[in-house]
């Protein structure tokens, strides 16, 4: 049962991903932006590392921590903050101001994977 859960949400993940990193490039070309600059791969991959990791995590602490999954849950948003400060603030602020397109390269795969993780885990939780 944990195994087709999270192969479920890992390939809804990847597929939701997959599909807004597309649209993503698409829009960037329609304006004649750079496509794989401020880190857009990263940014993307990160993110679905970092939710399926949440996701798991939630699956094996449920039975032994089902009243605290909620907390746990945001516990994994902060940790996902926590890798955006290390892995890219740095060169997002190297220039002393972050760009919008810069802040969209991280929160735009951010959020739809958080969106994911939280139906994810409200169907966990019924």
């Amino acid at each position: 049962m944990i195994s087709k859960s999270i192969a479920r949400f890992t390939i809804v993940l990847t597929i939701l991903l997959g599909v807004v990193f597309a649209i993503h490039i698409f829009v960037l070309q329609f304006l004649e932006l750079s496509l794989f600059e401020h880190q857009i791969v990263k940014a993307y991959i990160v993110n679905w590392i970092l939710a399926v990791v949440i996701f798991v995590s939630l699956l094996l602490l449920k039975k032994k921590y089902n009243d605290q999954l909620g907390f746990i849950f945001m516990a994994g948003s902060l940790f996902k903050f926590l890798f955006f400060f290390i892995l890219f603030y740095p060169e997002y602020h190297a220039d002393s101001k972050m760009q919008g397109i810069e802040f969209a390269t991280f929160f735009i795969p951010y959020s739809i994977s958080l969106i994911i993780e939280t139906l994810a885990v409200i169907k966990l939780l019924k």
